[in-house]
């Protein structure tokens, strides 16, 4: 749905964007994540004229956005939640919005009830929370019933259930053929609805690939507490799985508990309790970008 091609972006001697390269699938959740710097915002508002690029284009099935009839008809984007007049009600905002981009007053009424701010449609934004201005603006972003959604740190603000809320809507739009590109920092929230991932750092793209497979990157490991762990340990041992022991507890590197319990099982060998844990995306995002951060704690 989304090719982004080449796209560089320099502000002076700093490279903000490099020759980043990357597709972005219709019908799926995209987490656009990296540390801060790594130039995910100016990617986005390249990706919708707001930044002109020094090299490279961003085409959606095929058409940039500055050459569409009828942008907000397929690309729907929220930047800056706080893109709005202060002295205007949701209402009047919205109306606003769909008159500079001929979408049928109507419109306005049904995407207050879709984010959930029916109630609160008469009030002036001014007086709004983050969370209500998030909702606010993604309503914007569904005037035009449009075919993507691009969202910079959409659930800044929220509270635990309109994270929720809008974990469910954008999951919703993918299933009905959508295509959403989310960036976030809310790694262990991207990792619940997100199908596939960009990774970058410094401006450059690391990583582009499903979440499965970046989750897959992480190690395994198997705890297990058995009064007969060096017996065990050695039976592992012959399966090729190196196991650590201290006392009578097993910790066994890059398997499964059904491995383990099938080789404790068929040498009978008594398991008292076993546990497998693996990396979370987070810990692997992290190792990715490591390099990369600009801003990083010591």
């Amino acid at each position: 749905m989304i090719t982004v091609s080449s796209l560089t972006k320099q502000y002076g001697q700093r490279t903000a964007v490099d020759n980043l390269t990357f597709d972005v699938a219709g019908g799926r959740v995209t987490g656009f994540v990296g540390p801060n710097g790594a130039g995910k915002s100016t990617t986005m508002r390249m990706m919708v004229g707001l930044t002109r690029p020094d090299n490279g284009d961003v085409r959606y099935r095929g058409v940039s956005y500055t050459r569409m009839l009828h942008p907000a008809r397929v690309v729907g984007a929220v930047l800056d939640a706080r893109s709005m007049h202060p002295g205007r009600t949701a209402r009047n905002h919205l109306a606003a919005a769909a008159a500079l981009a001929s979408i049928p007053a109507g419109r306005v009424e049904a995407v207050l009830n879709e984010v959930g701010l029916d109630s609160a449609a008469d009030q002036r934004t001014g007086g709004f929370s983050l969370g209500m201005r998030q909702r606010l603006a993604l309503a914007g972003a569904l005037l035009g019933e449009p075919e993507v959604l691009l969202l910079d740190e959409p659930s800044n603000g929220l509270d635990p259930d309109g994270i929720r809320w809008l974990r469910n809507s954008l999951s919703a739009f993918a299933e009905n053929g959508g295509t959403v590109f989310v960036s976030s920092h809310l790694i262990a929230e991207l990792a619940m609805f997100a199908d596939d991932l960009i990774v970058v750092g410094a401006g450059r793209l690391l990583a582009a690939e499903p979440v499965a497979t970046t989750l897959a990157r992480g190690e395994s490991m198997v705890s297990v507490r058995t009064p007969q762990a060096a017996e065990l340990r050695r039976l592992l041992e012959r399966h090729a799985l190196a196991a650590e022991a201290r006392g009578d507890h097993l910790s066994v590197r890059s398997t499964t508990t059904a491995a383990v319990s099938q080789i404790a099982f068929d040498n009978r060998i008594q398991i008292i309790e076993i546990t497998e844990t693996r990396r979370s995306l987070e810990e692997i995002l992290l190792d990715i970008t490591g390099a990369s951060a600009e801003f990083a704690a010591a």
